[in-house]
């Protein structure tokens, strides 16, 4: 939704200056903004909003801030982005063109539970209430504090880390495929005979981009983005290496892979279907 200057400027709040000029002139938002962590850096939020202003201030702050950040202007975008990304939080707003924010996470919830903030115009508790029961997990009427939002994004990501209460696997993610085991909060792959096998943290993350994309060509781009590539250096044929090696661990003849198969000019597949803690993916 559309807010004007009026409204940038009173979503941006720092101490000691009530509000922030829109288009600030800063070198290094670190050095502006209190309660920096270097574990952000690893996190990627996508920001979903119509608001050009918006999402260009918010993903300048929360970049300065350690953050990974993506934009989007509508469903189309957000849907397009995830595809290609590995999101670990969505700032999402309600009153968007096409479908809306409401829309968007009632159907994001339905595959899965990446962790989402809501922003809106309207404030009333009705439609707090509202955005919470489409599984929400917070909601911040505008205008906001910005430094409020990031309060919020890193309680969220808190709460995401943590292991669910009474939940038989707690919050382990165990991905099955071909008589694979990959298990995700343990960082380990286990052969059909139930063997630890061996990998590198680097192909642990590209075998993980596969596993969670089954069935669909990822490009090298995509495996560098997917499997830990957010911001990384390494070049796009050192994925044809990762690949190389899980052939080995996991082909019975890796000269004729039958699970990660080439997609000639397009990429890599992982042929096999998955299930996750034991219901398909």
């Amino acid at each position: 939704m559309s807010c004007g200057p009026a409204f940038l400027e009173a979503v941006c709040q720092i101490p000691g200056n009530d509000t922030l000029d829109y288009n600030p002139v800063v070198t290094d938002l670190r050095q502006t903004c209190d309660g920096y962590d270097a574990m952000d850096e690893s996190r990627h939020i996508l920001v979903v909003d119509d608001d050009k202003e918006l999402r260009g201030l918010l993903s300048r702050f929360l970049t300065g801030n350690g953050f990974r950040v993506s934009v989007a202007q509508d469903a189309a975008a957000m849907t397009q982005t995830m595809s290609a990304a590995r999101i670990d939080l969505i700032i999402l707003d309600i009153m968007m063109p096409g479908e809306d924010g409401l829309s968007i996470c009632r159907r994001l919830r339905v595959n899965g539970t990446i962790p989402i903030i809501m922003l809106t115009a309207k404030g009333s508790e009705f439609d707090r209430v509202l955005g919470l029961e489409m599984g929400a997990d917070d909601y911040l009427p505008k205008p906001f504090g910005i430094h409020e939002l990031l309060a919020r994004v890193r309680s969220v990501l808190r709460r995401a880390a943590m292991p669910v209460p009474g939940s038989p696997a707690g919050a382990r993610r165990v991905f099955e495929f071909a008589g694979w085991r990959l298990d995700v909060s343990r960082r380990e792959l286990r052969s059909p005979a139930n063997a630890l096998v061996d990998l590198r943290a680097a192909e642990f993350d590209v075998l993980l981009a596969l596993v969670e994309h089954p069935q669909r060509v990822l490009s090298r781009d995509q495996l560098l983005d997917l499997g830990r590539g957010r911001g990384a250096t390494t070049f796009d044929r050192t994925i044809d290496l990762y690949i190389s090696r899980l052939r080995r661990r996991l082909e019975a003849d890796p000269k004729e892979p039958a699970l990660i198969k080439t997609m000639r000019s397009e990429g890599y597949i992982l042929t096999t279907d998955v299930t996750l803690n034991g219901a398909p993916w």
